[in-house]
């Protein structure tokens, strides 16, 4: 198939191309008539111009996009603090935009940042294959991947390591005798997620233990409030995907008159700032929330600068914070 170029779409609309890629870059010095028959040649022609190399030709705008899945999670903030602060250190000005969990928001938002002639992205996403992300990734666009990351994707990336985090709650509970276990975890198109689940069921065979259940729900308060709402029999421990899912398991258990933790302990994961306020105060995975923003857009700008010319990846530890929801 015939790939469309801008000079059939000048040819189709009966206009020069120089009146083509005045109208694709918005210029104000096209009449109206023009820019509609344009408009239609494109349409017609399904003509997708090569925005991105024509922005490395233009040169570095000194903007960086930001895609976050939910601009509600409290864990969000202060990753854009971190990454805002070291980006105002450096001149560059970010550009935030939230898919709300949306793949098809989240392809818009992809190439109206493209069309803003950003330098580079830092991308949270659903944790959903993107064809169109993958393939602007193949054309040079610079991108970090933030928190979630893509396992087919071949890009630089900046994450907690889930494993480790999940490991140290486990065995803490486990020495201080908890034998069974629920894990009501997050959204299963994640990374996070993934790697959280494959650690809790290997740690779940290494210790012969067959009391537990493992529940794919997402990362919100209403998941967990839900769950706890269902729950017939309790577990030593509930052990919740995020502190929003652990809020949720704690408000609806004690709405049923059940103490924590007296009755069953609940954990998260995040220590997001309302956990260390929390009734009971929460017993969770601290990540370094604001260091992963910041270490994202240290990153990007060594991508955008060249002075990190591999892909590369960034793995930071998380911390355990025992609080009172446990015992």
């Amino acid at each position: 198939m015939k790939r469309i170029s801008i000079k059939d779409v000048a040819k189709e609309a009966g206009v020069s191309i120089s009146t083509v890629s005045r109208v694709i870059n918005n210029s104000t010095y096209v009449n109206k008539e023009l820019k509609k028959k344009v408009e239609i040649a494109i349409k017609k022609l399904n003509y997708n111009p090569n925005i991105l190399a024509q922005n490395l030709r233009r040169g570095n705008t000194k903007t960086i996009g930001f895609v976050i899945p939910d601009i509600t999670n409290p864990f969000f903030p202060n990753i854009v603090k971190g990454v805002e602060d070291y980006l105002k250190q450096k001149d560059y000005t970010l550009l935030l935009s939230n898919s709300d969990q949306n793949l098809e928001i989240e392809t818009k938002i992809i190439n109206t940042l493209i069309s803003k002639h950003i330098d580079g992205i830092i991308f949270t996403g659903t944790g959903l294959y993107n064809p169109t992300l993958e393939k602007l990734i193949d054309k040079g666009l610079k991108i970090v991947f933030l928190d979630r990351i893509l396992e087919d994707v071949n890009a630089s990336y900046v994450i907690c390591d889930n494993k480790s985090g999940i490991l140290d709650l486990l065995n803490y509970l486990y020495n201080n005798g908890k034998r069974s276990f629920y894990f009501i975890n997050g959204s299963k198109n994640t990374f996070s997620a993934k790697i959280r689940y494959e650690t809790f069921i290997d740690f779940m065979k290494e210790k012969n233990i067959y009391n537990y259940k493992h529940v794919y729900t997402n990362f919100s308060y209403e998941a967990g409030f839900k769950f706890g709402k269902r729950i017939k029999s309790l577990p030593d421990v509930i052990i919740g995907g995020n502190d929003l899912i652990a809020y949720g398991i704690i408000d609806s258990l004690q709405e049923k008159g059940i103490q924590i933790p007296q009755d069953v302990e609940v954990t998260g994961f995040d220590d997001i700032f309302f956990s260390r306020h929390y009734k009971p105060s929460l017993t969770t995975i601290r990540q370094p929330i604001y260091e992963l923003g910041y270490k994202a857009a240290e990153l990007i700008l060594n991508l955008i600068e060249e002075k990190q010319k591999k892909i590369r990846g960034i793995i930071l530890k998380p911390t355990l914070i025992i609080r009172d929801s446990t015992k």
